[in-house]
């Protein structure tokens, strides 16, 4: 049973954090499904994700292709979509993300920009809901170019 761990994002744009988890649950083995909540903002994420360079080089797809089950990362702008039977989903810009799909995932991480008052709400929101739920929840922040683990909800 998953976990949701939010990211919120004070020091690093989604740009560079989102590379650096993505590359964490590859080499923890999992598929990835990124969700966000337009195509346009999807398509922006894919071409940063190829311009990241052959050190980092992080293979993935749009969702919609007809290889979505190959796909080690994939993106997408459907609620509902998991096309690469990712163990860890990754939601950026207020997507959502049901409970059931926390339990049946190994990890799903939740980024939100901590500049942004109406996204800091948004997670305040949804860390209310899973938690309710019965969703196990780690809260993250940026501190000091590290990362700090700021709360904590157990599994009910």
């Amino acid at each position: 049973m998953g976990a949701a761990f939010f990211y919120h994002l004070t020091r690093h744009p989604l740009d560079i954090t989102l590379p650096m988890l993505i590359g964490k649950a590859r080499g923890a083995g999992w598929r990835v499904l990124v969700r966000g909540r337009s195509p346009e903002r999807m398509d922006w994420l894919d071409q940063k994700l190829w311009l990241q360079g052959d050190e980092s080089f992080l293979p993935h797809g749009q969702a919609g292709g007809p290889h979505d089950a190959d796909q080690p990362v994939l993106l997408s702008h459907h609620e509902t979509e998991n096309g690469n039977q990712a163990g860890c989903l990754m939601t950026i810009d207020g997507a959502s993300i049901s409970s059931d799909e926390v339990r049946a995932s190994d990890r799903v991480c939740i980024l939100f920009d901590g500049h942004d008052m109406d996204a800091v709400a948004q997670a305040r929101v949804q860390w209310k809901t899973l938690t309710d739920a019965g969703c196990a929840a780690q809260y993250w922040s940026e501190e000091d170019g590290g990362w700090a683990k700021k709360a904590e909800k157990a599994e009910a």
